[in-house]
């Protein structure tokens, strides 16, 4: 089954989806984690309780250079949980994550742009690989169509890589993507909540109980 993550650091709202989606996890960046006014390490423990000892996190490096970026992900991958240290699929990073896979350490190459990086990156070991979709298509190109070449180049020579798509805008392109038979998907809050969102949901729910109480008052199903 595809594995969902929400790529967010707020917990409640992951609290909220966790109810109602089969979340594997939670992604994070430098970013998200910075907007959140918490840390890392306050985030991470939080979402733990929330979201249980199976959860699966995604955290980036800070560090800009080959050797700052395996120590940091040396001390990511001894935290107490199931940890995916997140590199950018740049030169200094293609080079981290080869020795952080000589030494067993989880990887997903993030900010690929491009089919290019993407294959480079699974080329090097990288377990998970996050193409930005939305980016792409705002820069004039087809974030779907980078997502279907680097699936298809992974289907063809048998790698183990996954795609963890990220970077969407509307449910659309998470929809499209998903059909291409990618492994993971993260999505952000707003367009989680789209994945059971639509103008006619709640007329037809309100019509369904119109008629039930017209017809059985305030029965339950059973006791009709």
């Amino acid at each position: 089954m595809i594995e969902l993550y929400l790529d967010t650091a707020n917990v409640a709202e992951t609290e909220r989806f966790h109810r109602c989606f089969p979340l594997k996890g939670v992604t994070t960046n430098p970013t998200i984690v910075a907007k959140s006014g918490k840390g890392l390490t306050e985030t991470l423990a939080k979402m733990s309780a929330v979201l249980g000892d199976s959860a699966r996190f995604h955290a980036q490096v800070v560090s800009k250079d080959v050797d700052g970026m395996l120590e940091e992900a040396r001390m990511l991958s001894e935290l107490p949980y199931d940890m995916v240290v997140k590199v950018p699929a740049t030169e200094q990073g293609l080079a981290a994550i080869k020795l952080m896979k000589k030494e067993g350490i989880s990887v997903l190459a993030t900010a690929i742009y491009t089919s290019q990086q993407g294959i480079m990156a699974a080329l090097c070991g990288a377990d998970y690989l996050a193409p930005y979709v939305n980016r792409i298509d705002a820069m004039n190109s087809d974030g779907v169509g980078v997502v279907r070449e680097i699936q298809t180049f992974i289907n063809i020579h048998g790698l183990s890589s996954k795609i963890l798509a990220a970077s969407f805008k509307n449910v659309q392109q998470a929809v499209e993507v998903m059909t291409l038979g990618i492994e993971a998907i993260t999505l952000p809050l707003d367009v989680a909540e789209q994945m059971f969102s639509h103008p006619a949901i709640l007329p037809a729910v309100e019509q369904f109980d119109k008629d039930w109480n017209q017809a059985f008052g305030d029965k339950l199903s059973f006791e009709s």
